[in-house]
């Protein structure tokens, strides 16, 4: 029996000790064909996402994907992110968390929407500039495989 990733486990975890601690927990995303998430955000083929609790609905972070609804401009999205597609996850006051390894996607995912095709615009920035957010292609996170 092969074994599971731990990636999964370690998103759930950083997440539960982010809400623990009073920080805003962001996940860094490779946008693909895989990806639905509001292409007005999307910069550099990424896209940095809350998922915090008093920014997400129906958040499900899954073995596979993690799903939520969001507001983007006053419009209500329904996200879903492949777990494949998840580089970073962090705390936004702090840049504490882990950076994975990219994983190459092998096509559109059984779950994915096929609407999912998304062009380059602006990312979602931190609100709170007194701590600015990791920088994505410098993280200073722990990086897993």
């Amino acid at each position: 029996m092969a074994e599971s990733s731990t990636k999964p486990y370690m998103i759930r975890a950083l997440h539960e000790w982010c809400t623990d601690n009073g920080y805003t927990p962001h996940i860094v995303v490779r946008v693909d064909a895989n990806t639905l998430v509001p292409p007005a955000h999307i910069r550099d083929g990424q896209i940095t996402l809350n998922i915090g609790s008093l920014a997400t609905n129906r958040l499900v972070l899954g073995n596979d994907a993690i799903e939520f609804q969001a507001r983007f401009s006053g419009v209500t999205e329904n996200l879903y992110v492949p777990l494949a597609a998840v580089t970073a996850i962090y705390a936004r006051e702090t840049g504490a968390g882990m950076g994975f390894e990219v994983e190459q996607s092998t096509g559109l995912s059984a779950q994915a929407p096929a609407s999912s095709q998304t062009t380059a615009a602006e990312p979602i920035k931190p609100s709170d500039s007194s701590t600015p957010a990791p920088d994505p292609k410098k993280p200073r996170l722990t990086v897993v495989k």
